[in-house]
């Protein structure tokens, strides 16, 4: 048995090199004229196929009219870089955030990531950055160059300005709807990643800041404390007042913490935290930075519980920059904020049953989890037989979470305060409208770059095209809250409208919630 697991590991070794090989290999290949319009065909044919509200922002006749004359211009043959700076736009033009064309990018075996980690922290990664009026700024210098002060401006990496290549790349995807907030609150990060997609992962690069009318050039290396630091370091540790050893009780709870609260491993923080904000603990905020990970159930049945026996009579719900997650989550939360029984969804629409069974259970998977999958095919396609229905308007509806809910017994019955930004999307956003709705919170920051009304999700297969092997992300279901609004194609609006500047990002004031807890001492 050891040998049949050795011989399995050895080829699945050689089977990843290959494919890691083939993939970076296939980059750089010119891909055919005709090849690419059959893949935009391909793509056009999967997303009609799947996306049961591609009419919703954009008429059928335009978009395919977009996907005609893509296919038009594509005149030579191209890499997959060049195509997918070709197609992405008209895959953005349906406006639905959720479905849109992955970046080609080199793959890297886990020994060469370990290598890549193992050299230190990367020149991006050095710093915490900004987009703010049309500008990349230094919000937080944390590499070995103290001169380089929070507040100065990104002039250009590498010889590429910011605004330049962030304008390009926000051809590539969308919002859900016509809102802008959204792609202003991710720039600082689709900068990263665009530059990254462009010119690869560098150890080292070159940036000209300007800070008032000084214009200073720094090359900023990958990092990693040196010997000398390190020597430092051990002396300070030796003359400094040694503090005790983390007990076991204590490493426990911790571990506990990370299970429930959700861990997030890349910026050491907790994805869930409860906070209470003064010495009678009649504020307390609740800050979610997404819905994923950790024991959900546990943490906001412990948590209410805890805002129940300290009275509190304020809750801050703190979700900016929450990108969405688990949709069983931000019920189960839900039933804690509801003054009364509640419907969560409206019927999801889909385009199909055959959709629904492609899309959500054929989609993931190697070849033979997939067999194993087509063994029990025929009960799920039996269970979607009786659950996807077709309404009187002729289109196919799933009905989930449509049913009259009951709140816990724990649930919260004071003031609520919501904060939001551009960044709050996908399930922070179906949570928002209906606390919106229901007129159960007050709303402060900017508009969500969410749809009030619903989004494309739910499950979101990734098709391969054929010929240049980039992957498109496509949403099948519809997810609407109970509550709508008649204004179109944009998010939750804030009653309190509160942007922080750039003097607050840079100090870490929290403009927002300074305005509650100003309310609150009046």
């Amino acid at each position: 048995m050891k040998k049949i697991f050795a011989l399995l590991f050895i080829i699945f070794f050689f089977v990843q090199c290959s494919s890691i090989k083939k993939n970076n290999t296939h980059l750089q290949q010119q891909i055919g004229v005709n090849q690419l319009k059959k893949d935009v065909d391909f793509a056009q044919k999967k997303i009609q196929k799947l996306h049961p509200k591609l009419d919703y922002y954009i008429s059928k006749e335009r978009l395919n009219h977009h996907f005609d004359s893509l296919k038009s211009t594509i005149d030579k043959a191209m890499t997959p870089l060049e195509f997918y700076k070709k197609i992405s736009p008209v895959v953005a033009y349906i406006k639905q955030g959720h479905s849109y064309v992955l970046a080609p990018e080199k793959a890297f075996s886990k020994k060469e990531t370990k290598a890549i980690q193992k050299k230190g922290i990367g020149p991006f990664s050095q710093f915490d950055f900004s987009f703010y009026n049309n500008k990349l700024y230094v919000i937080k210098n944390k590499s070995y160059n103290k001169s380089i002060t929070a507040g100065t401006e990104v002039f250009s990496v590498n010889g590429i300005k910011p605004k330049e290549l962030i304008e390009e790349y926000n051809q590539f995807y969308s919002s859900d709807g016509f809102n802008t907030t959204y792609k202003k609150q991710i720039a600082a990060k689709r900068f990263i990643s665009a530059f990254t997609t462009e010119y690869g992962i560098k150890d080292s690069l070159k940036y000209v800041f300007k800070l008032n009318d000084s214009i200073q050039s720094f090359t900023i290396k990958r990092f990693k404390l040196d010997s000398i630091e390190k020597k430092v370091q051990k002396l300070t540790q030796k003359t400094a007042v040694k503090t005790p050893a983390i007990s076991r009780e204590k490493k426990q709870a911790l571990r506990r913490k990370k299970r429930i609260n959700g861990y997030d491993k890349l910026s050491n923080t907790f994805i869930r935290t409860l906070d209470f904000f003064q010495k009678d603990s009649s504020v307390a905020i609740l800050k979610i930075k997404g819905f994923k990970k950790g024991n959900f159930r546990k943490f906001y049945k412990e948590s209410f519980s805890e805002i129940q026996k300290q009275n509190t009579q304020t809750l801050v719900i703190d979700l900016r920059n929450n990108g969405g997650g688990r949709l069983s989550e931000i019920i189960n939360l839900y039933s804690y904020l509801s003054d009364s029984t509640f419907v969560f969804l409206k019927k999801s629409e889909v385009v199909s049953r055959a959709s629904m069974f492609e899309g959500a259970y054929f989609n993931k998977g190697s070849f033979p989890v997939k067999a194993v999958k087509a063994i029990f095919s025929p009960f799920v396609y039996g269970y979607l037989l009786f659950s996807v229905h077709k309404d009187k308007d002729g289109k196919n509806y799933i009905s989930s979470e449509t049913q009259p809910q009951k709140i816990d017994k724990k649930a919260f019955k004071g003031k609520i305060y919501v904060l939001i930004n551009g960044a709050s999307f996908s399930a922070s956003s179906i949570l928002s409208s209906n606390l919106k709705g229901s007129e159960r919170a007050t709303f402060l920051g900017e508009e969500t770059g969410g749809d009030y009304n619903g989004t494309v999700a739910g499950f979101m297969p990734i098709v391969t095209l054929p010929h240049s092997k980039l992957k498109v992300r496509i949403g099948i279901m519809n997810i609407a809250p109970y509550y709508q609004t008649e204004i179109f194609g944009h998010g939750i609006y804030p009653d309190v409208p509160i942007i922080p500047s750039l003097e607050d990002q840079i100090q870490g004031k929290d403009p927002e919630l300074n305005w509650i807890l100003n309310q609150k001492q009046q």
